[in-house]
């Protein structure tokens, strides 16, 4: 399954990249699976994956749970929690 990955503020920063297209491997099928393999590249990714991290998720620009299903081509968006002041 293909996904197309976008990161956004300062998870964007940790990791050095804005976006990607990946290959998931077999078994990754939701959010949540996702994140965990998204954190095994290690490095800033176990960090800005970590599963204590607050991140919320977007699948073709609509937010979702962790538990939500992926589909092969879905644009998949990460981004911290924003903060008002």
């Amino acid at each position: 399954m293909l996904v197309h990955m976008r990161y956004f503020a300062s998870l964007r920063e940790a990791i050095g990249i804005e976006a990607e297209t990946i290959s998931l491997p077999q078994g990754v099928e939701d959010l949540q699976g996702l994140r965990r393999f998204l954190a095994a590249r290690g490095d800033v990714w176990s960090e800005a994956f970590a599963e204590d991290k607050a991140l919320r998720a977007a699948i073709n620009q609509e937010l979702v749970k962790a538990s939500a299903s992926l589909k092969d081509q879905a644009e998949v968006a990460f981004l911290p929690p924003v903060t008002g002041g």
